[in-house]
């Protein structure tokens, strides 16, 4: 992977990070429904693509379900999981989705994991589990919800991977698109006073949408997008395994989180393998310099 393109990634995770902790504070703090939330996030996702939606990507299906997998399936059902779960273990869970990319590439796209990419996905796992484990950990509900939401954002990359020719920009663009619909019709069949609490807080609520659309979604995602279609999806989706220790880094300095040398050590112990993950050496170098040139 390119020095540059890595640290691209690793803005993105930053970003998602403060997603994460800007998402509690609104479906679990400020108690605006999760689907109203989503669905007028990718409204605003849609209004600012919609110059880049057609032509339409090709096949159609392909891309509406790309499109419904990356965005409602994915964050719908993250914000569910949010109103219960902290941003912390919301991130942690989420990674789930870097084994599972991880054997949907192998089953799906015929991609080989060679043993210095494994050593650094067990590296990086490891590292992650020593920062957040507690004695009795459960699956709840909101738990169950965040699997849920990695294992549709993991095989929506996985099948936007067979869509290399198409641009990043658009493919956010029918991802607002494909997600508007459903969410607004779930939103208002099983939602109540969605408008009166998002409004109870006023600009403070339009902030979070644009962070959240326009920063995080056009933004950050999009940025993703393009590097998924450029790189293996194994080996991005273990570098993403960075947003829970920024969300743990972020929660410390902002919500004054516990920080102590367990932490430390296992935020070490990640950074290590996502490093060894991203340094790994092509067998042919020249070959894939001129294909990502």
């Amino acid at each position: 992977m390119r020095l540059r393109d890595f640290f691209l990634l690793v803005l993105v995770c930053v970003i998602w990070a403060l997603s994460n902790v800007v998402s509690r504070i609104v479906v679990g703090q400020w108690m605006v429904p999760p689907l109203f939330f989503a669905a007028v996030r990718f409204a605003v996702v849609m209004l600012a693509t919609l110059p880049w939606l057609l032509p339409m990507p090709r096949p159609a299906w392909r891309m509406i379900v790309v499109g419904m997998l990356m965005g409602g399936g994915n964050f719908a059902v993250l914000f569910l999981g949010l109103r219960t779960v902290t941003p912390s273990m919301a991130a942690i869970v989420v990674q789930s989705s870097v084994p599972i990319t991880t054997l949907l590439s192998v089953v799906l796209l015929g991609e080989r994991i060679h043993w210095r990419r494994g050593l650094g996905i067990a590296l990086a796992l490891a590292g992650v589990l020593i920062v957040v484990w507690q004695p009795g950990l459960q699956l709840s509900a909101g738990v169950l919800y965040i699997l849920g939401a990695a294992f549709a954002g993991s095989l929506g990359a996985v099948l936007m991977k067979q869509m290399e020719e198409v641009p990043a920009i658009r493919l956010q663009a029918w991802v607002g698109l494909t997600s508007l619909l459903p969410l607004a019709l779930f939103s208002w069949g099983f939602e109540h006073h969605q408008i009166d609490l998002a409004l109870r807080h006023g600009w403070h609520f339009g902030v979070a949408i644009a962070f959240s659309a326009l920063v995080v979604s056009v933004g950050a995602h999009t940025v993703y997008y393009s590097l998924i279609k450029r790189y293996e999806a194994n080996l991005i989706a273990p570098l993403t395994l960075l947003t829970p220790l920024f969300t743990i880094a972020l929660g410390y300095f902002i919500t004054h989180d516990r920080l102590d040398a367990r932490m430390l050590l296992g935020a070490a112990i990640a950074l290590i393998g996502v490093l060894i993950v991203a340094l790994r050496r092509s067998k042919a170098p020249v070959a894939e310099a001129a294909e990502h040139g």
